[in-house]
């Protein structure tokens, strides 16, 4: 049963600044917890990460996977391809930029292959959403 949920944050940088931080992948185990490894194996003509592969680890449970970007002016979004834990996983970050803050809305859906305690499901993705939004406006305002 895919699991669906977001977040949003007000992040005090302009929009490019925030979308650099979120294209900076080889750069998210310093900053996000849940990341061990991550390692972008295609690039956009542009620069950007198209494909990536890492390894999360989030409440003891290690998962190796493969993510495909997709990137516009006002975000990003991206579908797993490959994952040892996971059937399917999507996400978006989509941002507008308002008096100099950006507006960061992070929304995520997730269908694990083997079911869960539901607390666990809730406490992992409360894990996930806090780090996608206040990690991401941290590591943004340093």
């Amino acid at each position: 049963m895919a699991v669906s949920d977001s977040k949003e944050i007000d992040i005090e940088a302009d929009k490019s600044a925030v979308l650099d931080v979120i294209a900076d992948l080889e750069g998210l185990p310093s900053w996000s917890s849940i990341h061990k490894k991550v390692k972008v194996v295609e690039r956009t003509d542009d620069g950007l990460p198209k494909r990536a592969e890492m390894t999360i680890s989030l409440l003891g449970v290690n998962d190796d996977q493969v993510l495909e970007y997709t990137w516009s002016d006002d975000g990003v979004t991206w579908e797993m391809i490959e994952s040892s834990q996971q059937k399917s996983q999507t996400a978006e970050y989509r941002l507008t930029e308002k008096d100099g803050k950006t507006h960061v809305f992070f929304e995520m859906t997730v269908d694990l292959k083997v079911p869960m305690p539901g607390f666990l499901v809730k406490k992992g993705t409360k894990s996930v959403l806090q780090t996608a939004t206040e990690g991401l406006r941290e590591q943004v305002v340093r």
